[in-house]
């Protein structure tokens, strides 16, 4: 497993780093229920931390929300560097929809 990948701009990714998902393909939609794929496309420019680099450079985030029915789901997802921006302090400071 390597332990770096890079953002859109180029920017070092590490496990830690806050990156924005600024899209998510649709083949990885493709793949999903329609719920799934709504829910998983509600991540797009979420800001999320880094939790895994693989080993082809993806970076790895998770994401949690309450389903319609008031159960949990989870979502990993694995972002190129075309997908996802790193975050800085004063970034998300910024963001209104900052966590």
């Amino acid at each position: 497993m390597d332990d770096e990948a890079e953002d859109i701009n180029g920017t070092p990714v590490y496990v830690g780093t806050r990156v924005r998902v600024l899209r998510i393909s649709d083949s990885v939609l493709a793949h999903l229920s329609e719920a799934d794929a709504e829910a998983t496309r509600a991540m797009e420019g979420s800001v999320l931390e880094v939790n895994e680099i693989d080993e082809f450079g993806g970076a790895w985030v998770e994401d949690s929300w309450q389903a319609a029915d008031g159960t949990a789901v989870t979502h990993s997802l694995g972002l190129g560097p075309a997908q996802m921006e790193v975050v800085s302090d004063d970034d998300e400071e910024e963001d209104p929809d900052a966590e």
